[in-house]
């Protein structure tokens, strides 16, 4: 198994309908849990944030083919500068 696979296929957003990443930004925020903050967040505040994180590059949706899943996780920085 090569290093691209162990981490995933990167998935571009872009090149996904709006229904489609909507559901699988949802799935996400869903999957990983429950608010512990002061302040409830409402899903589609939420949603938005992470909308929001994909557009400046912050995060980025990852495909596994073992697993037939996804992920989505912060892009690593190397010096300020986006590392995939």
């Amino acid at each position: 198994m090569n290093k691209e696979q162990e981490a995933g296929v990167e998935v571009p957003y872009k090149n996904l309908s709006e229904d489609a990443l909507r559901g699988l930004v949802e799935s996400f925020i869903l999957r990983e849990g429950t608010d512990y903050g002061v302040n409830e967040v409402t899903l589609d505040k939420k949603v938005s944030q992470v909308l929001g994180q994909l557009d400046r590059g912050e995060v980025q949706i990852l495909f596994d083919a073992e697993s037939e899943s996804f992920t989505l996780q912060p892009v690593k920085r190397k010096g300020g500068v986006i590392s995939t």
